[in-house]
């Protein structure tokens, strides 16, 4: 007689209201489910492709009542070519070379992170992670990451991404840089380097998370064309229209409809 363990339900939960990170005046709630039993890598795939983001052991997806500016957004690398602006950039930054490295907190890492938050965000919680917060956000992952160091030709490390694989593609968690270098576009150029290793291991996609084109430190995110955005569940090409804003809002929705045995 062969008996199946039965498939146990996944829950989903909804977080209190909290004011928006992105824009300003406006409140955030996000879904949130657990991502660390049996069967993990699966389903953090799955739920990447259903525009969830990962942190810690916890996929979440915003769900605000009154507002969809928060749209999932994934470059096919197959497709991709990159402007001239992003070229430049490229160019900007040929002798900065990437490092693959575990995902395990450093001295060094922590003290560019620390520099970056002051920097770019001081009123932010982030701003205040001490270094045992900031190996949480490194080393507790349950799925498989790494991290890429971008050092200069003196070996100095100016850049870092924190990264997910997934089955078709990476997964850019974070990223910062050291101050003062705007101008090389220290970001950008970590996607750019995402692109290019997601081609050589022969993976279709780099995600992004989301595009929030009323948020000017998210909206950058569409200049990487043709890119691809979650809309109504499916994923279609992003339009000159979205970006001007002529279509209307880019309207999305979560798909919940996952089991895990």
């Amino acid at each position: 007689m062969n008996f199946k363990t039965p498939a146990r339900p996944r829950f989903f939960y909804t977080t209190a209201p909290l004011p928006c990170p992105y824009v300003a005046g406006r409140t955030e709630r996000k879904i949130v489910t657990e991502i660390s039993a049996p069967g993990t890598e699966a389903l953090h795939d799955r739920l990447s492709r259903a525009g969830f983001r990962r942190s810690h052991n916890i996929a979440y997806a915003p769900v605000c009542p009154s507002c969809q500016s928060c749209v999932p957004i994934r470059i096919p690398v197959a497709t991709f070519q990159p402007g001239g602006t992003l070229r430049r950039i490229a160019r900007d930054n040929a002798r900065l070379e990437g490092f693959v490295v575990a995902p395990r907190a450093t001295a060094e890492q922590f003290q560019l992170f620390q520099r970056y938050q002051q920097t770019r965000h001081g009123g932010g919680d982030m701003a205040t992670m001490s270094f045992y917060d900031y190996r949480a956000m490194v080393e507790d992952t349950p799925v498989e990451t790494f991290l890429v160091e971008f050092r200069d030709p003196d070996t100095s490390l100016i850049s870092t991404c924190l990264t997910d694989r997934l089955g078709d593609g990476l997964s850019a968690v974070y990223s910062y840089y050291a101050p003062g270098m705007e101008k090389r576009s220290l970001g950008t150029h970590a996607i750019l380097w995402l692109i290019d290793r997601a081609r050589a291991l022969g993976l279709p996609y780099v995600y992004l998370g989301y595009w929030v084109p009323e948020s000017q430190k998210m909206s950058y995110k569409a200049r990487f064309r043709p890119s691809e955005v979650l809309v109504a569940g499916t994923w279609r090409t992003l339009t000159d229209a979205d970006i001007a804003g002529n279509a209307g809002p880019v309207t999305r929705q979560v798909l919940v409809t996952e089991q895990t045995a």
